[in-house]
């Protein structure tokens, strides 16, 4: 099973992150330009968040909060999910499953390296197991 230093490797380590003080509206203004749908919040390089799509969908527009006046800080994910760079995409995918996140920033002891999405677990499994059916179809045939 692959590991997310794997997926890291093929996709790249950038990560693209903002301020607890910048206003939603910069954090989603990056997002677009960036295409992705969260952001990490570091204060000094330190992760103190993670701000997505479903935070702002749930913390500015359901609660008719403007989106230039109010600090990202006031509405991320404070309590953030790691993972090491030798997790298996399978233990990704249960502990993504289980907390009922779409994205995992990778930490190398106390450095940030990377962020995986759920896109890229998915996309990694599909490939694993079309690799696996290739080999079982080449042993059946005989090659």
């Amino acid at each position: 099973m692959s590991t997310v230093n794997q997926i890291l490797g093929a996709k790249g380590k950038d990560v693209w992150s903002i301020g607890p003080d910048e206003p939603v509206l910069d954090a989603l203004k990056l997002m677009a330009e960036k295409d992705v749908g969260a952001l990490l919040v570091l204060h000094e390089s330190a992760v103190v968040g993670i701000l997505s799509e479903r935070d702002y969908a749930r913390k500015i527009v359901l609660k008719g909060k403007r989106s230039m006046s109010t600090p990202v800080s006031e509405i991320m994910t404070k309590e953030v999910i790691f993972v090491q760079p030798e997790a298996s995409i399978r233990d990704c995918m249960e502990l993504m499953t289980s907390s009922r996140i779409r994205h995992l920033p990778v930490m190398n002891g106390n450095q940030l390296i990377g962020l995986i999405s759920i896109g890229d677990v998915v996309r990694e499994i599909i490939s694993d197991h079309e690799m696996k059916i290739e080999q079982l179809e080449n042993y059946i045939k005989g090659y």
